[in-house]
């Protein structure tokens, strides 16, 4: 009865160490395979991350507050501000048509664009310039860093976020401070700004605010750039704060945690099951050698088998191990007498 007790425990062991393996390599295997549809393997860097050997190509969780390297510049209206992005907006004070219930009516207003009058239902009397003499433009800081990491355009450009800008006049080139004045946020040309007239023209400046943000990209080098393999065609991701690895790629299952540990205790559960299931007799029943190796070769086996086809390298290590198991097996069978 002791003897069945024992080998029924030594089975139990021995499937326990195979099942541990087996889930934490699944583990691993569902991680990396979501891991790739947004564009390859992910290190969680937390916040202030900085460029380590060995990250080039990893996509990269970075959080921390945005810090301009290089201020962007406006050199036609001499304008700078500690910001990512600065936006000119042109406006001109124009007719627009405006329809309600079938009826046209006509009023004027600030739009952005150039609206053509000749394309009105009633043209006459509300005749527009055709163009605007200045142009809205975006200019983008010299260099952007979260962290130890320097922002590549297309995540410049997606950093959320919007304030007004208050130009400074002392900054205004002389040809074009003959032309504009201060008024509120805005840079007008209307001789009474608080009553504008047909063919005033406004500019502001819309700017990205300083703040903390969370980062998922690809690292190149001291750069995030958006990766390239992504199955979205995006490649990264920016929000508003510290976010976690969750918030940013919710279908990526976290990996196991302890994985050397829970590899390492598959093996012995193993072993310790094989020496329970080993026969009683003198020259095997205490064997540890021989346990070792026969939990190394279907540890191995298990694992390598998972791996096929998905990682050459990993599933080749555990081939290694099985075929050291083997091994050694094979000499301590040999090894011991008759």
């Amino acid at each position: 009865m002791q003897r069945w007790l024992r080998r029924v425990l030594g089975a139990l062991l021995l499937l326990g160490g195979a099942g541990l393996v087996a889930m934490t390599e699944q583990g691993l295997l569902d991680h990396q395979r979501a891991a790739e549809r947004h564009g390859g393997q992910i290190l969680d860097l937390g916040a202030g991350g900085t460029p380590e050997s060995g990250q080039h190509g990893y996509l990269a969780r970075i959080t921390g507050p945005v810090r301009v390297v290089e201020e962007p510049y406006d050199p036609e209206f001499g304008q700078r501000a500690s910001t990512p992005l600065l936006i000119r907006h042109v406006e001109m004070f124009q007719w627009r048509e405006v329809r309600v219930s079938g009826e046209v009516h006509y009023e004027l207003d600030w739009v952005d664009r150039p609206l053509d009058s000749r394309r009105f239902a009633q043209p006459g009397g509300h005749l527009n310039p055709s163009r605007f003499p200045i142009q809205g433009k975006q200019f983008d800081a010299g260099q952007v860093r979260v962290g130890g990491y320097a922002l590549a355009p297309a995540l410049l450009h997606a950093l959320p976020g919007s304030d007004m800008l208050t130009p400074n006049p002392k900054s205004l080139p002389p040809n074009l401070a003959a032309s504009f004045a201060l008024y509120d946020h805005y840079f007008t040309t209307s001789a009474k700004p608080e009553q504008p007239r047909l063919g005033d023209v406004r500019v502001s400046w819309e700017i990205v605010p300083i703040q903390p943000v969370t980062v998922f990209a690809q690292i190149d080098g001291d750069q995030l750039v958006p990766a390239a393999h992504a199955a979205d065609g995006k490649g990264f991701d920016v929000q508003v704060g510290e976010r976690t690895l969750s918030d940013l790629a919710p279908d990526v299952p976290q990996p196991p945690n302890f994985v050397w540990l829970r590899r390492l205790a598959a093996l012995l559960l193993g072993a310790l099951g094989v020496l329970l299931l080993l026969p009683d007799r003198q020259r095997t029943h205490h064997d540890g050698l021989l346990a070792l190796g026969t939990s190394s070769l279907l540890i191995g086996a298990v694992a390598s088998v998972m791996w096929l086809g998905t990682d050459l390298a990993l599933g080749g290590a555990w081939f290694l191990l099985a075929l050291v198991g083997l091994g050694l097996a094979v000499w301590r069978m040999r090894a011991i007498p008759h």
